[in-house]
């Protein structure tokens, strides 16, 4: 049996530190621990014993470690001869500062004043393993005792575990429990532990590097007012419809600014929209910011069913469209710009050109991807627009933007960085909301934080998101999307524009359904970092197909 060590697997910089730590651990016991390189910094300056041993019944032995052949000279000063000369050393001095240093540093820290009893014995001896020591050595700092020359290698351990109990008569011998929270505190303490958000973070950093990048595009559009964007999920659309309305507001290469809106669909990226745009300069800021509904209450047009389609897709643009009409012209707008376009019904485009100052040259600036188009919706504005296209994904990490590039409108250039594999829970429709939950449990085990998950479901509402629409209302649950210190629960129909780290996607339907594909593909796309899809594997290949069913694995 040897003695335990820390680390396991020390480095050395001398053979001499090595020998000296090898026969100490296969000739100390057990319950022994032997420190390699334990460095210490404090007020007065830089220590560093080459070993320490913490012995219980017995003491803690700070070991200083000289290779070569080691003199005193007549000059009574100890030296070093290698094959690179002499050299004038301090062993005595060394260890016995190093050996203070530790100690003042353990019975300082908090947990020792709390759990151990009194003082331990301390101790310090310098080990010459090559040279030859006279047994009646002496210098006045360092008796024969305190030095283990060559002889005194074979018992070693022995010796070393004689010299505390030469010193420090009147305090105690260690414990095993004093030897353990010793070797606790040398340590270190409150040290960070891996932090997956970390990673994240800086994924993250790199996503808004490269997205400004891209805002580059907009450049091209200095002189143009009838633009549509087109990119795949995580191309930076969305940050980019922000910073375009943020500098048709302000005014940009000598144009006077304009009175911009800045419209999509959903409740939840309307929400995003106005979180963002309240931290800008108030001359930054759009005259508006909302939903196409927002638009048409801000005109004065009524709440209606959100189950009433007549409502959405024929009164409410009919209505919209007649009080734009009659709007004043310093309550229309300069420009539009339309985040989430695909999304818009046909009949919705005749209010937004008629809420323009000028309806030949206003500005329209709409970005879409048609194959996150989701409802049976397939409207185009009467008017010609000239295509941009982004091919550049820079949100997902590339195991991600992987795993959804089959469903993407085009081939994306991954430039996100490199994150955990894509996992595929199987399971049945039946099953999949519980089995999503434990998923959920999971990831905050493995470190990420509430508010980094969202659990998104393709079918069905999940519990929860059905408990918070109906206690918060609309408005209050998408806040909660960035308010709660928790999990968020959603649908895939409402999370367009919106991302979270990590994304368990919930497959809680039993067969492909209409438009499916493209739900599966928002869904997958809308994680920025990890990606857990639940679900049956088989509808999960019925939705997105091959080539996605081989990229996940399934």
């Amino acid at each position: 049996m040897t003695a335990r060590t820390a680390p396991d697997q020390p480095s050395f910089v001398t053979r001499s530190e090595r020998e000296v730590w090898e026969r100490l651990v296969n000739q100390l016991a057990p319950e022994d621990v032997v420190l390699a390189n334990v460095r210490l910094t404090d007020e007065s300056k830089d220590h560093e014993a080459d070993l320490v041993a913490l012995l219980p019944g017995r003491g803690v032995v700070v070991i200083e470690v000289k290779g070569g052949s080691v003199f005193v000279g007549t000059d009574q000063r100890w030296w070093q001869r290698t094959s690179h000369g002499d050299r004038c050393i301090r062993p005595v001095d060394q260890v016995r500062e190093s050996r203070y240093a530790l100690r003042h540093y353990v019975e300082q820290d908090p947990r020792w004043r709390q759990r151990a009893h009194g003082r331990v014995r301390w101790a310090h001896t310098v080990v010459v393993p090559y040279t030859l020591l006279a047994e009646d050595f002496a210098t006045p700092d360092c008796p024969r005792w305190m030095v283990q020359g060559r002889e005194d290698q074979e018992h070693l351990g022995e010796r070393v575990g004689a010299v505390p109990l030469r010193q420090e008569h009147g305090c105690r011998v260690p414990t095993e429990d004093d030897v353990s929270l010793i070797l606790e505190i040398l340590q270190g303490r409150s040290l960070p532990a891996y932090d997956i958000t970390a990673e994240a973070m800086e994924r993250q950093a790199d996503s808004g590097r490269l997205t400004l990048e891209q805002t580059a595009l907009l450049q091209v559009t200095r002189l143009l007012h009838r633009v549509e964007v087109r990119g795949g999920a995580g191309s930076g659309k969305t940050v980019l419809a922000m910073t375009q309305a943020k500098q048709l507001a302000r005014g940009r290469a000598g144009r006077k600014p304009q009175r911009v809106a800045l419209v999509c669909y959903s409740i939840g990226l309307a929400e995003h929209f106005k979180r963002e745009v309240d931290s800008w300069h108030r001359k930054d800021r759009p005259a508006f910011v909302g939903t196409f509904h927002d638009l048409g209450r801000l005109w004065g047009v009524g709440d209606g069913d959100r189950s009433d389609s007549d409502f959405w897709e024929r009164r409410l643009p009919i209505e919209m469209a007649e009080l734009a009409g009659n709007l004043e012209v310093r309550d229309r707008f300069d420009a539009f710009v339309v985040d989430e376009a695909q999304d818009f019904a046909d009949s919705w485009w005749a209010p937004i050109i008629a809420g323009l100052r000028d309806e030949e040259e206003g500005g329209l600036y709409l970005y879409t991807d048609e194959n996150q188009r989701i409802f049976a919706r397939f409207g185009q504005p009467p008017v010609p627009l000239i295509p941009l296209v982004l091919d550049h994904n820079l949100r997902n990490t590339q195991q991600i933007a992987d795993a959804f590039g089959p469903l993407a409108p085009m081939r994306m250039r991954l430039r996100g960085g490199d994150g955990p594999k894509v996992t595929v829970v199987p399971t049945t429709a039946h099953q999949a909301i519980s089995v999503a939950d434990d998923q959920v449990d999971r990831l905050i085990d493995e470190g990420w934080q509430p508010r980094d998950i969202a659990l998104l479901t393709t079918r069905a509402r999940h519990p929860v998101q059905i408990e918070r629409t109906e206690a918060l209302g609309q408005n209050g649950y998408w806040k909660s999307f960035w308010e709660e210190d928790d999990a968020f629960y959603g649908h895939v129909l409402g999370c367009k524009g919106l991302e979270r780290r990590t994304v368990v996607l919930c497959v809680n339907e039993s067969k492909a359904q209409d438009r499916s594909r493209e739900r599966l593909y928002v869904g997958m796309s809308r994680a920025t970092d990890q990606l857990v899809v639940v679900g049956d594997p088989e509808v999960i290949r019925a939705m997105g197909g091959e080539e996605v069913a081989r990229r996940l694995g399934i």
